[in-house]
């Protein structure tokens, strides 16, 4: 089974920027739509941003609270999905993970097993 590891967490203030990086075990990854997820102390499991497979022409989907603000990108030859945020704001503080994604209309649903995440911190 694939597995994903985030990194690029950390504290940032307010209006900052993070980038996060998603990192496949194999290149079959590749042929994944990916999502970004994350979990808030309290919250469900959230989708904020989800990537399909298709290279340069590769679709997007974005959670309303997010839209304009994220964005999500993918480097196949490397196996990485990032998640370029800026405009950060203590709302966005909680677990960032990556996952497998059925799809970007539908269910959404992830597919893989969840990795450690990495931490996001917004704060003054």
């Amino acid at each position: 089974q694939v597995q994903f590891v985030e990194s690029g967490g950390g504290l940032v203030q307010p209006g900052g920027s993070l980038k996060l990086s998603c990192a496949a075990s194999s290149s079959i990854a590749n042929l994944f739509t990916m999502g970004w997820f994350r979990l808030a102390p309290g919250k469900q499991r959230e989708l904020v941003a989800g990537v399909s497979s298709g290279g340069s022409n590769a679709d997007t989907y974005y959670g309303d609270s997010v839209k304009g603000r994220f964005t999500i990108s993918r480097d196949n030859a490397q196996k990485v999905v990032f998640l370029q945020m800026d405009s950060l704001q203590p709302e966005d503080t909680a677990l960032y993970y990556c996952n497998r994604l059925a799809d970007l209309t539908s269910s959404r649903t992830a597919l893989g097993s969840w990795g450690q995440g990495t931490q996001v911190t917004v704060s003054s």
